[in-house]
């Protein structure tokens, strides 16, 4: 099988300063998170052959298309990149139709109209072909700029800030619309974001920058369970987030029965059966126990036994980390539990959720993250 997936590795003092190495698997999502500033448009940029920088090595599957040390500089247009910039960067003059068709000039004129339409209805947009950008919702004009990026048939998509520019109502659409694409193409996706909601619903991977340098490189759901990381856990907290998919809904009771690898819970919400979603506990809301409780309302109860527990020093909450099934799942406790239940790797433990604090989207970051 054809090696597809992206390899960057990027460093430079300035005037821009770089010290980034990530790779991106066919299928998967990565999403570069980090502050204003941390240098995160600039990876994109530098994929896609729009900016170069001192030190570098770009590889898209069997292709390279920068090698500073060799002196190898593939220009932007004989990339395979689709890219859908923040503001879109759709021409105003031009129809919807008009504006995908302007990303295949590689192919012939008398095929370029079926392949745009095809683009459009890609992304749902099939009745919107003759309109222009400014008869355009803002999430409509996205999903022509998504289409535009797919048009090129690419070997890598890049996001920068897709839904930066819209509600949070059709943030979650266009999450979703980003989600079933992916699923589609099947070619590393990098995504660019400051939000943490685009992280957990479309994250299958997460690399963290500061001022440029690669601060973390790993799983969501590896990530997501550390409390010492900047910017990530601070809005939230610490948690645990996966992929399941719906064994049973529960209309009357209003509940949804998740399956995840090695096990199975509930959770709040409506959500068709058979569907891959993605979750989240916050790891405040779990609570450990260390025999089999009776007579609660909390209605997951799961057996696991402790893989680790982590107080950073000073602190008087810890995390600890339970092996349920296959997936990990993380309870942050006191500084005083932790000692008076003698909490330590390798101690059986009951992990209690309640059904409310299991968070469910729709959207999965492509594989189901590997705890």
């Amino acid at each position: 099988m054809a090696d597809r997936r992206l390899l960057v590795v990027l460093r430079q003092d300035g005037p821009i300063p770089l010290d980034v190495r990530l790779e991106c698997q066919a299928g998967d999502t990565l999403v570069i998170f980090g502050p204003s500033g941390s240098g995160k448009t600039t990876v994109l940029r530098a994929i896609a052959g729009l900016y170069a920088p001192a030190s570098a090595e770009i590889r898209a599957g069997g292709e390279t298309w920068t090698d500073t040390a060799r002196g190898v500089f593939v220009p932007p247009h004989r990339r395979h990149v689709g890219y859908v910039f923040q503001e879109y960067a759709l021409f105003p003059h031009l129809t919807a139709l008009g504006n995908v068709e302007a990303a295949l000039t590689d192919q012939p004129r008398g095929e370029r109209r079926a392949r745009a339409l095809a683009c459009l209805a890609q992304v749902h947009l099939d009745g919107k072909a003759g309109r222009r950008p400014h008869e355009l919702s803002g999430g409509e004009r996205q999903r022509v700029a998504l289409a535009r990026a797919l048009a090129r048939q690419p070997a890598v998509l890049l996001l920068d800030e897709p839904f930066s520019a819209v509600d949070r109502a059709v943030r979650r659409r266009l999450q979703d619309e980003v989600a079933d694409v992916r699923a589609t193409l099947g070619v590393p996706t990098i995504l660019v974001t400051h939000d943490l909601d685009d992280v957990v619903r479309l994250a299958s991977h997460v690399l963290l920058l500061d001022r440029g340098r690669a601060i973390a490189l790993d799983t969501i759901a590896t990530l997501m369970r550390r409390p010492d990381l900047p910017g990530l856990v601070d809005a939230a907290g610490p948690g645990t987030v996966f992929d399941a998919v719906v064994h049973r809904t529960h209309a009357d009771r209003g509940v949804v029965e998740l399956a995840f690898d090695g096990g199975m819970l509930v959770a709040a919400g409506r959500a068709p059966e058979g569907a891959t979603v993605r979750a989240r506990i916050p790891a405040r809301d779990v609570i450990l126990a260390t025999s089999l409780p009776d007579g609660l309302s909390v209605q997951n109860v799961l057996a696991g036994a402790i893989r680790s527990v982590t107080l950073p020093e000073g602190q008087d909450a810890a995390t600890v980390d339970v092996a349920v099934g296959g997936l990990t799942i993380a309870a942050e406790v006191t500084r005083d539990a932790v000692q008076s239940l003698a909490l330590a790797p390798g101690r059986p433990v009951y992990a209690l959720v309640k059904a409310v604090s299991v968070e469910v989207t729709g959207a999965a970051g492509g594989r189901a993250p590997r705890s």
